[in-house]
């Protein structure tokens, strides 16, 4: 049966070049990850908060080397594209940035964000977010982006506002976390926001 539209982003529009460096403009980098950054990534997901806000932890230098398989091979297959966030002039890891659920024919996907303790409460993810979004949004063509964060999760709440994203409502009981059912603002934006 033949669509009545035409695919919002055509397919091979990400896998058809090499994942792209994207510069902030204000000393952050957002860059496709590597195999060395799994150590940095261990000692990070360590962090007590990074377990009340996420659903996974990391057990090994080598299980993270995985996750890190995985994000380059999301790359390839349209699904999802993971970014490192680190310092331009150092390199160091401050957090990660990335788009999930990517469904380029509907021109939608999810964002999503964490950062690294010592990175916290000094606009990372905004300025992470904000060039991300951008990218998303001009340079590929989708045309909505949502984001999901726990209700409890001001700090998320807060870097969402701040960077366009229209709350658009709470989805109950939407994610199981340690301490039980999460409520879930859902956030958005949309080509022209």
């Amino acid at each position: 049966m033949p669509d009545l539209t035409s695919p919002v982003v055509p397919a091979g529009a990400l896998a058809g070049t090499p994942q792209p460096t994207l510069p902030t403009g204000d000393g952050l980098l957002l860059r496709p990850w590597l195999a060395e950054d799994a150590p940095a990534v261990h000692e990070i997901f360590q962090d007590p908060v990074l377990h009340q806000w996420h659903v996974r932890a990391a057990d090994s230098v080598a299980e993270v080397g995985g996750w890190i398989e995985e994000w380059q091979r999301a790359w390839a297959g349209e699904r999802a594209a993971q970014w490192a966030v680190v310092e331009s002039d150092t390199d160091r890891l401050l957090g990660r940035v990335a788009l999930r659920e990517i469904q380029l024919a509907d021109g939608t996907a999810e964002v999503a964000y964490w950062t690294a303790a010592a990175a916290r409460g000094k606009g990372v993810a905004v300025r992470a977010t904000t060039t991300l979004t951008r990218w998303a949004l001009h340079d590929i063509g989708l045309h909505r982006l949502e984001l999901l964060h726990a209700v409890a999760n001001t700090a998320s709440c807060r870097v969402a506002t701040k960077t366009g994203f229209a709350l658009e409502g709470t989805k109950r009981s939407a994610l199981l976390h340690q301490d039980g059912w999460h409520d879930m603002h859902l956030h958005a934006r949309v080509q022209g926001d």
